[in-house]
């Protein structure tokens, strides 16, 4: 088949879609038709051209069209390029129809361009905690102050009482989070949703879901941050950890009453639970039958009674009978004290060489990050009873 038979057939294809029913991108189509006409009237021109050097009168160009030029006895490759294209159209405006039992009748099936979202799967605890920006860098140390010393009352020429403060160090290591995905050019290219920029989302998703995890439940062996309610945040005393049994009405002031230093009661500070626990919160009522807890919900984050809180589902919830005694339930203090550093941007490629054979396009995500409490006591942590 000729080019001029190419773009004659594909021309013939693009007013069928034009004219059907089916869902298409109507700029794309017109703009492709326009380009196909530039190409065919180009292509005309130049073989007037040939035509006149072969000795053939302009006359006889004009009532005979090039792409004719065929003894009378064969087929037409034309015509049956045109042929070939109208029933791909039809196929196209049926929309890969379906039949109906054992019937005759057809159905089109149509498909919708946009794809709906589904429920938030990330914690926003990943964008509320400390980020620190170290680039290029594998490990990282964050001093903090454990306390300062007391003064005595001392005698006269004796040695003065030793009051120094105390610090601890926080270590910060590098770990990888990568995410890979796959998929074919046919969903690349063919639907009218776009499926590949949701599979090209979903890696950096993936990420992010992993690293809010590990914030509370990374063990900081090698490759881990070292979550809020592992051994490896080394800020937290364990001895300072509370147990609650069961959710009732003074749970919120033990959490908050117990959090802290002898001196003060901290006024910003933020709880994290899970979403069933929450639920229990909501759900308590008076022997009157009116709420305990005055709560007030705002998606991933609210208030109870007044004290924020933000769901993460790696917290073990207290209210479910599943969760054994001694998991880690929830955590409590300000979430600046948990650090996040940054050693690398966040990288997202595409590419089609790995199974090129097969048409297949991989999508993948990595980062390198780090986590830990940098603060004494930073959290507390509440474990079932």
């Amino acid at each position: 088949m000729t080019r001029l038979q190419q773009i004659e057939a594909r021309m013939l294809e693009i007013r069928g879609l034009l004219e059907g029913d089916g869902e298409v991108n109507l700029d794309e189509l017109e703009t492709e038709l326009r380009t196909l006409e530039t190409e065919k009237k180009d292509l005309g021109a130049r073989e007037r051209r040939k035509a006149v050097a072969a000795g053939i009168t302009a006359g006889d160009i004009e009532t005979r069209h090039v792409d004719t030029f065929v003894p009378e006895h064969t087929p037409d490759p034309a015509k049956e390029a045109r042929k070939a294209a109208e029933e791909r159209g039809k196929a196209l405006k049926e929309n890969r129809s379906v039949t109906v039992g054992s019937s005759s009748v057809i159905l089109p099936k149509h498909q919708a361009s946009d794809i709906r979202p589904t429920f938030n799967e990330v914690s926003g605890l990943i964008d509320m905690v400390t980020h620190k920006p170290l680039l290029g860098g594998e490990s990282f140390q964050q001093p903090y102050l454990k306390g300062y010393g007391i003064g005595d009352n001392t005698a006269e020429g004796a040695d003065y009482a030793t009051a120094e403060p105390v610090f601890g160090y926080a270590d910060i290591n590098k770990s990888k989070v990568t995410a890979y995905a796959e998929d074919s050019e046919e969903v690349q290219k063919l639907p009218a949703a776009d499926y590949d920029a949701e599979v090209m989302k979903g890696v950096t998703i993936a990420s992010r879901k992993k690293i809010t995890r590990e914030i509370l439940i990374g063990d900081g062996a090698t490759n881990h941050l070292a979550g809020i309610f592992s051994t490896a945040a080394n800020a937290i005393d364990a001895a300072t950890d509370k147990t609650i049994s069961a959710i009732d009405e003074t749970t919120l002031d033990e959490i908050v009453f117990s959090f802290g230093g002898d001196e003060d009661v901290e006024d910003v500070a933020v709880l994290i639970l899970n979403k069933k626990d929450l639920k229990a919160f909501v759900t308590l009522r008076t022997d009157e039958g009116e709420r305990v807890y005055d709560v007030k919900t705002n998606g991933n984050t609210g208030t109870i009674d007044g004290v924020p809180y933000i769901i993460n589902s790696a917290c073990k919830a207290i209210s479910d009978t599943a969760v054994a005694a001694g998991q880690y339930s929830m955590a409590y203090g300000p979430l600046s004290n948990y650090m996040l550093t940054i050693f690398s941007d966040v990288d997202v490629q595409r590419s089609t060489d790995f199974k090129f054979k097969q048409g297949m396009i991989a999508h993948r995500s990595s980062v390198f990050v780090g986590g830990n409490v940098i603060s004494k006591n930073g959290f507390l942590r509440v474990k079932k009873g």
